[in-house]
């Protein structure tokens, strides 16, 4: 059951072909998957004018990379961008496709599924094998529940990754032979005319991005203990983020907040002050490599996810970090 990576490229703001970070956690999984499973494994990016992207596939280790490219490919529809894949999955015949869990994989994933008879499972967060096949896990009901899904259909089978579920740092590197791939596309089949591509309002700060993050809850009590932990981002060198309480109540902007309904983050270090770690927050930061909490409670939720944890007050516990760490300074 070779395993097919479906990567995601879009235009920069200066016109050229750039990279989704999803797709590299996408390939990261596939290759996981592939060494676990014993198959080969595969990449591929849709669009058009996209070679520039095939030096990156070939320094990854993979079995095989396509550059699926035609001009009815740009600018994105859901009905080209299922029928190219649609053609190249037909030749290729992987048995499991991966996707990164974006807004456009969530457009036309479906659409896809559905026209070769095959379902597709949405926001994978991990996985494990058993008797030689893939077990998938999704959350329910904002995380509080986890659910385990295996196909009983032959492939291929669908499924696409939630952001953080897996970590880019772990792909590993090789040497890649590149193929292209031209879809038979008719203009006819593209029923959609896509307008201007709708761009959020420029975010002061891309937590997604951030490699150290200091993040507070409602341990801090009020919005005048704030700077305290502002303090402690500042001499660690990272960004101040939030949990919802924090930026419901105005203390910090919206665009800090971490959880189920704000960014979803994956830092190399997560240093959660005050946060109880309720599982709506939890979801959002589950991908960060180590934890750490200080929270008063021993029983806190949060010290079940943390790789270190300080039970104690943070007024006392945070005005002692700041010192130690500018002492190392």
């Amino acid at each position: 059951m070779s395993i097919l990576a479906v990567l995601e490229q879009r235009p920069s703001l200066e016109g050229r072909p750039a990279w989704n970070r999803m797709s590299w956690e996408t390939l990261a999984a596939a290759q996981q998957m592939a060494r676990e499973l014993d198959q080969p494994v595969m990449a591929a990016v849709v669009g058009q004018g996209i070679g520039e992207l095939a030096g990156d596939l070939a320094s990854k280790a993979l079995d095989k990379a396509c550059l699926v490219e035609h001009d009815l490919l740009v600018p994105y529809t859901p009905d080209a961008y299922s029928s190219a894949l649609r053609q190249l999955i037909e030749g290729l015949k992987p048995g499991l496709v991966l996707f990164p869990h974006t807004y456009q994989v969530r457009d036309f994933l479906p659409k896809l599924a559905t026209s070769l008879g095959r379902v597709a499972i949405s926001d994978v967060v991990s996985h494990r094998v058993e008797n030689g096949q893939p077990v998938l896990v999704r959350q329910l009901f904002q995380g509080r529940v986890n659910a385990d899904v295996r196909f009983l259909t032959p492939g291929p089978n669908f499924a696409s990754l939630q952001a953080g579920a897996y970590r880019a740092d772990r792909l590993a590197g090789g040497t890649s032979p590149i193929e292209g791939f031209v879809p038979a596309i008719a203009a006819s089949e593209v029923r959609s005319r896509p307008l201007e591509l709708f761009r959020e309002s420029q975010r002061a700060v891309d937590l997604s991005a951030a490699e150290l993050i200091v993040s507070v809850g409602r341990g801090i009590k009020e919005a005048e203990n704030i700077p305290l932990v502002e303090k402690l981002a500042a001499v660690l060198g990272a960004e101040l983020a939030a949990s919802r309480p924090i930026c419901d109540a105005g203390w910090l902007p919206m665009e800090r907040q971490v959880g189920s309904s704000g960014q979803t983050v994956a830092p190399k270090m997560y240093l959660a002050v005050g946060i109880s770690g309720a599982i709506q927050h939890l979801v959002g930061m589950k991908g960060a490599r180590t934890v750490v909490a200080i929270n008063k409670d021993p029983n806190a939720p949060i010290f079940e996810v943390a790789d270190y944890g300080i039970v104690g007050d943070l007024f006392q516990v945070v005005p002692e970090l700041i010192s130690a760490i500018e002492k190392s300074k």
